[in-house]
């Protein structure tokens, strides 16, 4: 497909400078530098389709090394973020840019490819995944499309760039971003080669790093249609291959019909069938993340009709963030709708603040126990005292407690 005319095409960079007057400025001194400059992939496609666009990136034909020439003799800041790849970052005024050479690939596994640079702009978008991505934007605002990306976002339609197949094979990665750009950019039914390839490469998605894997299942959780886009994986093959150790869509189903939160961690709390630590260990999740979702599954969890000392005893033993967690869980299976008791019992756990027992091992050694077994043994026996009470004694009457257990 021939690129569309200028006079067909709309002009992204006018959008762009009318949203964000900031950008033009730096666009200049970039296109001062390298005048065959574009900006590729998301940007466009984003500007196109009215979105809110976050990273710039363009492409050139010129190296790379004499990229970082060309742009430090403009006294433009340039970072070699990844010059096997062919980009470079220019920073200018804080923010960065990413700037790629056009490439071809020369070989591919399935999860690198070893590229040569090119100056054929259709050999560059040839290797882009999807249509909708493989659009440029030149300084005069002429959107170079030879997929035709604009007619598939007109269309709402995720299509791989030329044959699907062989798109997934250079990069299997592609099988679960073909899902997670479905998901926001698609239609209410898929691409049927797109979703034909996926289904029938899933297990390369067995050979990706683990890391790779849950990037994609983050955001996947973390956008639209989440249920619709998991029904899809899972018809596709995909979703059991990437969670072997199972997982349950009724229960996120549950979660996601009571409107909660966007929090992939909730979701996949929801989702995530079987040992947690396993999984969280296997997707190698980082420390505070797997703690969390570990917090979630077990442990108590708080319902409408508890009081103000129930919900602070609870406090004493689980920060309100991991509270609120669990009410959203509990929530989902016992109701699996929106209900405003659960919303205020929410903004009750918010808002009580979270009670610290005041004494510790040394006020009991201080009191006269020696030290030993029994100092923790008299310790707790406050403590449940404190608890007891709701969590409301302060230092003073925990003290005037503890003697009076010592001395009983």
């Amino acid at each position: 497909m021939n690129d569309l005319p200028p006079a067909a095409t709309p002009d992204p960079l006018a959008r762009l400078y009318r949203t964000r007057p900031d950008t033009a400025a730096t666009l200049a001194r970039i296109w001062d530098v390298l005048p065959d400059a574009r900006l590729v992939g998301g940007a466009v496609r984003d500007l196109l389709c009215g979105r809110a666009v976050t990273d710039m990136d363009l492409a050139t034909a010129v190296p790379p090394s004499d990229v970082m020439a060309r742009l430090r003799a403009a006294g433009i800041k340039v970072v070699p973020t990844g010059l096997a790849h062919g980009t470079v970052t220019a920073v200018i005024d804080g923010r960065p840019h990413e700037i790629t050479t056009l490439r071809r690939d020369v070989q591919t596994d399935g999860r690198h490819a070893q590229v040569a640079w090119t100056d054929d702009w259709r050999e560059d978008a040839a290797r882009r995944d999807f249509t909708i991505n493989a659009m440029s934007c030149d300084r005069a605002g002429v959107v170079h499309d030879p997929f035709g990306g604009q007619a598939d976002l007109a269309a709402a339609r995720v299509r791989f760039v030329g044959d699907a197949r062989a798109r997934i094979t250079e990069d299997a990665l592609r099988i679960l971003r073909f899902f997670r750009f479905n998901a926001r950019y698609g239609g209410d039914v898929p691409d049927a080669e797109a979703m034909a390839a996926a289904t029938a490469l899933a297990p390369m998605v067995e050979r990706l790093s683990v890391e790779r894997i849950w990037s994609e299942l983050r955001r996947i959780l973390a956008g639209p249609r989440v249920a619709e886009t998991l029904a899809l994986m899972e018809h596709a093959g995909v979703l059991a291959r990437i969670l072997p150790e199972g997982y349950d869509l009724s229960r996120l189903g549950r979660l996601l019909a009571c409107d909660g939160p966007v929090d992939p961690l909730l979701r996949c709390a929801a989702l995530f069938a079987g040992d947690v630590a396993e999984i969280a260990q296997r997707l190698r999740l980082s420390r505070a993340d797997g703690r969390f979702m570990l917090a979630v599954r077990d442990g108590a969890a708080p319902h409408p009709g508890m009081t103000a000392h129930d919900i602070a005893r609870m406090l004493a033993a689980d920060p309100a963030e991991i509270l609120i967690a669990r009410a959203w869980l509990r929530q989902a299976h016992e109701l699996g709708r929106p209900d405003a008791r659960w919303d205020d019992l929410r903004d009750a756990i918010a808002r009580i603040p979270r009670p610290v027992f005041p004494l510790a091992g040394r006020d009991v050694v201080a009191a006269g126990c020696t030290p030993g077994p029994r100092v923790g043994e008299v310790l707790e026996q406050v403590r449940q005292w404190w608890l007891a009470g709701g969590c409301e004694a302060a230092r003073a009457a925990c003290l005037a407690h503890l003697r009076q257990v010592l001395a009983g």
